[in-house]
């Protein structure tokens, strides 16, 4: 098979202007092309344009230059031919979302209590004296008073409308974050194109149709496009078609590339045909758009036409299943294509895998919920029964017409306090502190190198225990450079002068070495005068140009002379094969062929090597156990990678060869040359895996180098430390340990390697899946290993997919590990991965501070409240005062503590673990704790307080009395209390010292003074709508005293040691197993939440203020999912399209939570086939 190249017409046909500006096929012609596949479209193609060439021209450019790049010509084609970007769907307006957040059950009853209040205040119904419906109506109202029952309705209404507003906020402040999140990844993404004759990267959003764009290995294609030229060229179009398998492309059976597929193998040259809306990835968020709300019922109907396996769903990014039935057969694409996109809304994306700080907080938050809803529904009918029968038991008094309105307002009162309630025992501000602390930590991460694809991950890093890394680039500088040969019989320890090295041994060396490497590959000059060349491409090959302009020969010309087009056959590199060969055809008919490869691998295939005087001798198995003891294993203990580089030449009476049988051809080589090329360990990583082994983070090294240059590099790295009892293993002796006799990886076996394991050497993507699939599922220790990996290539995508946290990298990641990944390391480094767990642990820490303030001032107010309630018949708090307390403190103080920066001693402590809960012993011990002593104070002041200053007892006021001074100090203390306990809230490990680094926090420092001013406003002139009076100085004085005994308080708590208190119970904990269990027999029925099953549980609707906790942490799901409100699509660069395909399977593979539903089954094949209630939902859950 020659090598795919079509005939190019002479010079640059840019300046062919045949159509008067116009070009020569129009967008409709295109996007019929573009809907054809294989055979079809080479016969339509030959018909209508002659070649590939024919549509070139027609497109006017040239497929040797490209483009011109001259600006008015791009402009043209941007009007032709359309823009490649796919606009965002429209973001929630400002009012959608104030609409929204009304939905919220708890927001509701209390609009409509206020409604109703004010409704009973206005009509005053006649004849009700006060006398004839009992003294309950309390004692004398004068008339200003009885006109102003209003305020309190009115202020309730007021309140709620600032609820929503500082909620709909929120929600549009995280939109923007989000999308701008979405444009910065979108802005980063670049493809190769060759313009004037030059291969430049360009933004993917500026590629036009007619640009010749260069694809490689790895490569997400941004466009849809006709082949040019391509060697050994695999697409994966699973993420259109459904079908797994890798299709092979070439001009003479399939040129069509599409966008939105990934390049698995090979490399070559396409013309752009289609962007935008018009690329096969625009045609189907176009009909997305369109028919996502008519087309529901029919695909309920077409679902149960086929299996569930040959469907595929490529999941677009709002939340909306799309289905597309591979395409069978060419005849049968029409009738398919009025069944190939129904898209389905997704009723409930809810059975997501959770990150563990969600499902801990959800069951936190039910629990704390339930409990306010008992207490609320239980202050609400002591008070009826007690006004009941004290009214109509006690006074015997009978119900008359005339005094019901009078009566209702009682119940009305009644049941604002009950609300109100429920209301305080609701921790509102949670998902609030949630979102907050996520969000902000995001946005500092991105100064650290982290850019966080999706949300939870950045919290779920502070749990992680283990973490494998790739050596290359991540722990070394990945800055290639040959320091020892071995060449013609000698051991060079050092690059060897030119010469040293006989003329004909060298002339074939650095043929090698520029032909047998891609042409993208180039060491340029420094940026910098001084500085090190800079390195493009792929830095192996690199090292390889570095060691031919080293013995003093220039790669370019040889290059020049013989372009990519003359190349007869290219074998690229792949996991596989570990080699690269490139095949020459002679003048004389007959090929030589380059090779370069692993050197143990490719010194296997030889059977010659070239001797001190240029010339072939025999090389006998006995010889090349020689070399390797003598040559490459010195090399590999120095810590150096070692390649072989080879040739071999197929003689023109032979006949040509049989390319396909790769073994045949790969054998009978004739070794060139041996180098040991070095990566430099990067200075920081010791120090950083210091820190993470300190922090209880065991680190491995999966690299696909041998096992001596692994453990020399480990050893450097401090991965392994001397006298450890530790273990190096080689993938096949891997494999051997963990495989049974069928060839099966046994969990058990598994779990006798990975303890010790620290280094895997010449490894498989499919052992790096193994091994981290192994350690998640692993049941050896007390808790579920949390695993981090980071990946760089198209084949480590299955494993950044299993882990808990995939890292991809920035610089030499490929667009496949990407979309993988949760992360982008920016700048490949191993330290940045530090730091990423630094901030998450730092989200946990300040989720669980914001916890421990939140639920002290839940319970002081909810018991508050009841007590009050049912000794006095009144709340001492009223209801705007609570909402006051709950909303704007819970706002304002989830901002402070969410916002605290990470130290250095978050790295002291080992990770939390899956199954910790959010409430620890000493959390409890501190909420307990406060809670007393604002209590005691508070019933205190409420039972003795008017004695105490002096003043009128508040206890026992009729209806719409004027506000008295006594409750007024009673709320002003409750806030003072929390005022200081937020400070104490800084530290939760029992820490005494509270203040420390409270000046880094500038937020923290603002909010409290700000809360402060605040609350001098309201009680000063907050008046009736509060049910305030404003107090003296002396009083304030003793308010705030009060106030900071809190702090005093809090060091006595931390003095009583923790472990005395063993029946202090912990709350918030994770998943445990036996529910695991349980939750995989309902897997199948219907796709419920842990949270909703215990709502249907009680059929607790009004509840449903939880909801607040579901909206707010839609951004949560956002990222998690990457279906972003926004599909901000197609040149949402490699890193975001199929983030949809892929981030909804990363999830639901990433914990055992839902075993049945694991989805790697589809990915990887390992986990067997899941049960069919399982495949059924999974069907449904797209993956």
């Amino acid at each position: 098979m020659a090598n795919n190249t079509a005939d190019h017409p002479p010079g640059n046909s840019v300046a062919e202007g045949n159509h008067d500006g116009d070009f020569g096929v129009t967008v409709a012609d295109l996007r019929d092309l573009m809907e054809l596949r294989s055979g079809e479209a080479v016969n339509k193609i030959q018909e209508t344009y002659g070649d590939v060439q024919g549509i070139c021209r027609r497109l006017k450019t040239s497929p040797i230059e490209g483009l011109s790049g001259n600006p008015v010509d791009l402009e043209k084609r941007h009007t032709s031919f359309g823009k490649n970007f796919i606009p965002p769907k429209k973001a929630k307006t400002f009012l959608q979302l104030v609409w929204e957040a009304l939905q919220d059950v708890t927001l509701i009853i209390l609009e409509i209590a206020a409604i109703i209040s004010l409704g009973l205040s206005i009509f005053h119904p006649p004849g009700g004296d006060g006398e004839a419906c009992g003294q309950a109506a309390g004692g004398v109202e004068d008339e200003g008073e009885a006109q102003a029952g209003w305020i309190e309705g009115a202020a309730i209404l007021f309140s709620v409308i600032i609820v929503v507003l500082v909620t709909a906020f929120n929600d549009w402040s995280k939109e923007k974050q989000f999308r701008g999140l979405q444009s910065r990844i979108e802005q980063e993404q670049k493809f190769t194109v060759i313009r004037k004759g030059q291969v430049i990267q360009i933004p993917v959003a500026e590629i036009v149709v007619g640009d010749i764009a260069q694809i490689k290995y790895g490569d997400l294609l941004p466009a849809d496009g006709i082949l040019i030229q391509g060697n050994d060229l695999k697409i994966d179009e699973s993420s259109l078609t459904g079908e797994s398998d890798q299709v092979r492309k070439s001009l003479e059976k399939d040129p069509m590339l599409l966008s939105g597929t990934h390049v698995m193998e090979g490399s070559g040259r396409m013309v752009v045909s289609a962007v935008g809306l018009n690329s096969q990835t625009g045609i189907i968020f176009t009909l997305l758009g369109a028919s996502e709300n008519d087309e529901e019922k029919k695909v309920k109907k077409s679902k149960k036409q086929g299996p569930p396996e040959n469907r595929n769903k490529a999941k677009t990014q709002d939340g909306i299943a799309l289905e597309i039935q591979p395409l069978k057969s060419e005849d049968a694409a029409e009738s398919e294509e009025k069944e190939e996109a129904k898209p389905v809304k997704k009723v409930n994306v809810t059975k997501k895998e959770k990150s563990v700080l969600q499902g801990k907080l959800t069951r936190l938050a039910v629990q704390i919920g339930k409990a306010g809803l008992i207490m609320s529904a239980v202050t609400v009918i002591i008070l009826i029964l007690y006004f009941v029968i004290d009214t109509f038991g006690v006074q015997g008094r009978s119900w008359t017409s005339e005094c019901t309105p009078v009566y209702i307002q009682y119940f009305v009162k009644f049941f604002i306090i009950g609300v109100t309630v429920l209301v305080v025992a609701v921790p509102e501000g949670l998902p609030l502190a949630v979102t907050i602390s996520l969000a902000y930590s995001v946005k500092k991460m991105m100064k650290d190198n982290n850019l966080v694809r999706h949300l939870d991950a950045c919290e779920t890093m502070g749990n992680a225990t283990a973490i494998c890394s790739d050596k290359t680039g991540t722990l070394t500088m990945n800055r290639m450079t040959v320091v020892q040969a071995y060449i013609g019989d000698t051991h060079y320890k050092t690059v060897p002068e030119p010469e040293a090295i006989k003329p004909e041994t060298l002339e074939i060396m650095v043929n090698s070495i520029s032909i047998n490497s891609a042409y993208t590959t180039k060491i340029l000059p420094p940026e910098k005068e001084g500085g090190l060349p800079r390195q493009v491409g792929n830095k192996t090959e690199c090292a390889l140009l570095g060691l031919v302009l080293g013995v003093k020969r220039d790669y370019q010309p040889i290059r020049d002379e013989i372009p990519e087009e003359k190349l007869y056959k290219v074998y690229t590199f792949n996991s596989s094969r570990k080699s690269m060969s490139t095949v020459l055809k002679n003048a004389d008919g007959g090929f030589r062929m380059y090779s370069k490869g692993a050197s143990e691998i490719v010194l296997r295939k030889c059977s010659r090597i070239l001797d001190d005087q240029g010339q072939p001798r025999v090389f006998k198995p006995k010889d090349r156990d020689e070399m390797v003891r003598k040559v490459i294993e010195p090399m590999a203990c120095d810590g150096l990678r070692t390649i072989c580089v080879a040739y071999r030449d197929f003689p023109a009476e032979a006949g040509e060869p049989d390319w396909d049988s790769e073994n045949d051809i790969l054998s009978d080589l004739t070794c060139i040359a041996v180098v040991g090329i070095e990566d430099p360990v990067r200075p920081e990583v010791p120090e950083a895996i210091t820190k993470c082994q300190r922090a209880g983070i065991t680190v491995r090294m999966v690299t696909g180098d041998n096992i001596n240059t692994a453990r020399a590099i480990a050893t450097k790295c401090g991965i392994i430390q001397p006298g450890e009892d530790f273990i190096c293993l080689e993938g096949k002796e891997f494999n051997q340990q963990i495989r049974n006799d069928k060839g099966e990886v046994e969990q058990e076996r598994l779990d006798k390697v990975w303890p010790k394991l620290r280094v895997l050497a010449r490894s498989s993507p499919t052992d790096k899946h193994t091994l981290v699939k192994g350690i998640i599922d692993s049941t050896v220790g007390e808790t579920r290993q949390v695993v981090a990996v980071t990946g760089d290539g198209t084949n480590d995508g299955p494993a950044l997919k299993k882990a808990d946290v995939g890292f991809a990298m920035g610089i030499a990641g490929t667009d496949v590990a990407k979309e993988a990944s949760d992360i982008i390391l920016t700048d490949d480094n191993f330290t940045s991965i530090v730091k990423a767990v630094m901030w998450g642990r730092n989200v946990y820490d300040s989720i669980s501070k914001f916890l421990q303030f939140q639920l002290t001032v839940n319970v002081v107010a909810v018991i508050v409240a009841f007590t009050g309630a049912c000794i006095t018949q009144d709340s001492p708090l009223k209801a705007v005062q609570m909402l006051w307390v709950n909303l704007i403190m819970d706002t304002l103080a989830s901002l402070a503590l969410a916002t605290e920066p990470p130290t250095e001693s978050l790295l002291l402590r080992k990770p939390y673990g899956r199954n910790k809960p959010l409430i620890s012993r000493t959390m409890m011990k501190n909420i307990l704790g406060h809670a007393v002593y604002q209590l005691i104070i508070i019933f205190t002041l409420l039972f003795a307080g008017e004695n105490f200053f002096d003043i009128d007892s508040g206890r026992n006021a009729p209806l719409h009395s004027p506000p008295s001074e006594h409750y007024t100090i009673v709320f002003n203390v409750f806030v003072m209390m929390q005022l200081f306990n937020e400070i104490n809230a800084r530290k939760i490990h029992g820490e005494r010292n509270v203040f420390e680094g409270i000046y880094r926090n500038p937020i923290f420092c603002s909010v409290v003074l700000g809360t402060f001013a605040l609350q001098i406003i309201i009680v000063q002139f907050g008046g009736k709508p509060f049910s305030c009076t404003a107090l003296t100085i002396d009083q304030w004085l003793w308010c705030v005293f009060i106030g900071v005994g809190e702090l005093l308080w809090g060091q006595l708590i931390s003095a009583i040691p923790t472990h005395h208190l063993k029946f202090l119970k912990e709350a918030g904990h994770g998943t445990t197993k036996e529910e695991i269990h349980e939750e995989e027999l309902t897997e199948g029925a219907d796709e419920i939440d842990h949270a909703e099953m215990e709502l249907r549980r009680g059929q607790i609707l009004w509840f449903r203020g939880l909801n607040r906790i579901q909206t707010q942490m839609d951004v949560v799901y956002t990222f998690q999912t990457g279906q972003a409100p926004v599909p901000g699509a197609l040149r949402r660069q490699p890193s975001v399209v199929s983030q949809h395909n892929d981030a909804t399977a990363a999830k639901t593979l990433s914990s055992p939570t839902h075993v049945g539903l694991s989805a790697s089954s589809s990915l990887t094949n390992s986990a067997g086939a899941p049960p069919p209630a399982a495949a059924a939902s999974s069907s449904t859950a797209g993956n």
